[in-house]
């Protein structure tokens, strides 16, 4: 679902006036090494963007390492940092003001 809604996002970007492009033919390549990347093995990784042509890659941890070499092998020379997050353990209560003082 966030590879179709953001390719939906582009799509609707490329068609107003003045077309709006904002990702980069390295972006292209990306989306299409995702697209190989699930091909060779089902739906393994997704993709999106931010408001330019930085990706965000999505995968499961089983999938990451995987995911990793295939960045680093095709873009060893454009990607200047691979940043790999995990799911925490959720938001802390950092200050507990009391039920009574709200």
């Amino acid at each position: 679902a966030v590879v179709s809604t953001q390719s939906t996002g582009h799509a609707c970007c490329l068609d107003s006036y003045p077309p709006i492009a904002y990702l980069s033919q390295t972006s292209h390549q990306l989306m299409g090494m995702v697209h190989r990347f699930n091909s060779a093995g089902g739906m393994r990784a997704g993709y999106t963007f931010d408001a330019g042509p930085n990706a965000f890659l999505f995968t499961t941890a089983a999938h990451t390492a995987d995911l990793r070499s295939w960045v680093e092998r095709e873009f060893a020379d454009r990607v200047s940092e691979v940043i790999e997050c995990r799911v925490g353990s959720g938001p802390l209560v950092q200050i507990d003001i009391g039920e009574d003082k709200l």
